[in-house]
């Protein structure tokens, strides 16, 4: 029987002295959820969690993309395309996308995240070419301002990525996790740059017509495991891997409430954690918000509890409202301002 451990996550100013760190953030955990298929979870203390997995739940993550990751992170979503469920074509043209590069810095975006091909629901894939042609200027751009912010580049395919890296970009995120384009893992190890790989069951055209799970987290955890001993396989060391659950990608609402709501399980993949809810379907379903503009703030709702749960970047649209949760969020933590 496969056994796992989700720390049970808290961020309490009355922290016990045996308490643990959790992965380096601030949280912390004096308790495990262990699960297993077939069986209903039970909680145990956390010294009876064998010692190299007990390692991965508290060790400090290495700093990513030059970000130490001891406080929470926002990563600002560009998205260079015409068809974005949320923003499509808005920041396509040079101008647009570098004012709205410059909009979410001073917002406070740790990172930003260019992508030059939407992944939602039913997009079709987008040339390797028209997709360069929309990502490289905009990234040389920016770092011929003297912005040297770290830059991401949201990609599922090699080219892409070399041409982002060549422009300025400093990290691959794929979200096929290199299994669209395998020579992806390579040119990673090549150019010793870091990956977030994340879960999605599918391709985007088709990934929503009947996603199936046994276990939704089990699932997509075993699922990420692979990919992360895959990587390492390649010869990407596994602190320069983030991973990220893949809400909405080939995933239904219980499956990503699932995810979310015991989202600390991934800490003990021993990589930091990138989440992406932002202005997602289903906070418009479950928060009855239509608009995709209008819900920043059910977004950073996901995110304040993502927070509590030890997940060190958040992926989002509306830097601003995120900026603000987390400045308050981390000063009712600390009691202080």
């Amino acid at each position: 029987m496969t056994l796992y451990y989700r720390p049970i996550a808290q961020t309490d100013p009355a922290r016990p002295a045996a308490a643990l760190p959790l992965a380096g953030t601030w949280a912390w955990f004096t308790h495990v959820e262990e699960l297993s298929r077939g069986r209903a979870p039970r909680v145990i203390p956390a010294d009876a969690v064998p010692s190299q997995m007990l390692t991965r739940l508290t060790a400090p993550r290495a700093p990513i993309a030059g970000l130490t990751l001891d406080r929470p992170r926002i990563m600002g979503i560009l998205n260079l395309t015409p068809d974005s469920f949320s923003d499509g074509g808005a920041f396509n043209t040079p101008e647009a996308a570098m004012a709205q590069a410059r909009r979410m810095l001073d917002e406070g975006a740790h990172i930003l995240d260019l992508g030059g091909e939407s992944t939602r629901p039913g997009a079709a894939e987008v040339p390797v070419e028209q997709e360069i042609a929309r990502t490289a200027p905009v990234i040389k751009a920016i770092r011929a301002a003297g912005i040297d912010t770290p830059i991401s580049i949201d990609t599922r395919k090699a080219p892409v990525a070399r041409a982002a890296l060549a422009a300025g970009a400093g990290l691959i995120n794929d979200v096929s996790a290199f299994a669209f384009d395998p020579a992806m893992q390579g040119l990673a190890a090549e150019t010793d740059v870091p990956v977030c790989l994340m879960h999605a069951q599918g391709l985007p055209e088709t990934m929503q017509d009947n996603p199936d799970y046994a276990d939704a987290l089990l699932d997509v955890y075993d699922s990420l495991e692979t990919s992360v001993s895959v990587a390492e396989a390649a010869g990407i060391p596994r602190e320069k891997i983030l991973v990220d659950p893949g809400i909405g990608f080939g995933k239904r609402d219980p499956h990503n409430m699932a995810l979310i709501g015991r989202i600390s399980l991934f800490h003990a993949l021993g990589c930091p954690i990138l989440l992406g809810v932002s202005r997602k379907a289903s906070i418009g379903r479950i928060a009855n918000i239509p608009d995709p503009h209008g819900r920043g703030p059910a977004s950073a709702a996901i995110g304040l509890w993502a927070l509590g749960q030890g997940v060190q970047m958040l992926r989002v649209h509306d830097t601003q409202v995120h900026r603000q949760m987390i400045a308050l969020w981390r000063a009712a933590a600390e009691g202080q301002a």
